[in-house]
């Protein structure tokens, strides 16, 4: 028996529950040659913006135990190059492409999907709101439950397609910004973005990142991205794609159990570019070892 591996996030169906990361694939062509992302679940691009970045300056990627500290700054080629030189490739992918926003502002925010909802091969939106409100002084619309509600709406009446929120960690308690996303009409979160934290040069007291912090991503997160998971399958009934820390198929299945629909691998992809087939067929081979026949059985099937 080959077991269906097919989920539902919503109103997105995906081939599988495998989902290449936000900014650690690029815009899918970088990683092409390395895997067959036509099997993939689903590709999530860079985050793009309503105006070309360039990021922060370096040093802005540092490893860490367990991990890594990323401070690019969201560095993208602005929507319109985005649609001149980045969606020629992802229609030819046969993959489900979803597409990550970043944004200064909430009229940027709707500004972009707006722009983009005519673009076919986009099959839903991935809402980074872990940036900085530019006209608030850079206060994190993340941190901010109302700002999360606003967004969410006002992303919501721009498109009809599927919309997912990507909820930041460094909050006090995750399950209501998830319950303010669903409320103002987000399809699924995703859960989570990186948490904040920073490195130092011993040996000249200076941060190694030249913008101080970044975001720690990698398997450090992965007990927190877990138990953040675990929070809004037990308080909010939405659909979740769990993220953190996200190595190999055993920790998918961790992620699904304790309530992810599907899973997205992030800095394994720097390590393996290839890591999201073999979770794939490790996935494939525990669903059948264990008579699983739909992996979606196993979403929030946590014995507490």
């Amino acid at each position: 028996m080959i077991p269906d591996l097919s989920v539902s996030i919503g109103k997105l169906k995906l081939k599988n529950p495998v989902i290449l990361a936000s900014g650690t694939v690029g815009y899918g062509n970088e990683i092409s040659e390395f895997t067959d992302l036509s099997k993939i679940g689903a590709i999530v691009t860079k985050s793009v913006s309503l105006k070309q970045r360039k990021g922060n300056p370096p040093q802005r990627i540092v490893e860490t135990p367990a991990g890594m500290l990323n401070a690019i700054g969201l560095a993208n080629v602005g929507v319109e190059k985005f649609i001149e030189e980045k969606i020629p490739f992802l229609e030819k992918v046969n993959s489900t492409v979803i597409c990550n926003i970043a944004a200064g502002s909430i009229e940027e925010y709707v500004q972009c999907v707006k722009i983009l909802d005519h673009q076919e091969v986009i099959k839903g939106f991935e809402i980074n709101v872990s940036c900085p409100n530019v006209k608030e002084g850079g206060l994190i619309f993340g941190n901010d439950i109302e700002a999360v509600r606003k967004i969410t709406d006002r992303t919501r009446n721009a498109t009809e397609k599927p919309l997912i929120i990507k909820l930041s960690p460094n909050t006090s308690d995750i399950k209501l910004f998830a319950q303010a996303a669903k409320s103002a009409g987000a399809d699924a979160v995703s859960a989570i973005n990186t948490l904040v934290g920073t490195s130092f040069n011993i040996n000249t007291r200076k941060p190694k990142l030249q913008n101080i912090t970044g975001g720690l991503s990698g398997p450090a997160i992965k007990p927190v991205a877990l138990v953040k998971v675990l929070e809004i399958s037990r308080n909010v009934d939405i659909p979740i794609i769990g993220i953190g820390g996200i190595m190999n198929w055993e920790d998918a299945v961790e992620f699904m159990i304790a309530g992810a629909s599907a899973i997205q691998i992030g800095t394994v992809n720097f390590i393996n570019p290839n890591a999201g087939m073999e979770i794939l067929d490790g996935l494939t081979d525990f669903c059948t070892k264990m008579n699983i026949s739909k992996i979606a059985s196993l979403t929030a099937s946590y014995q507490l």
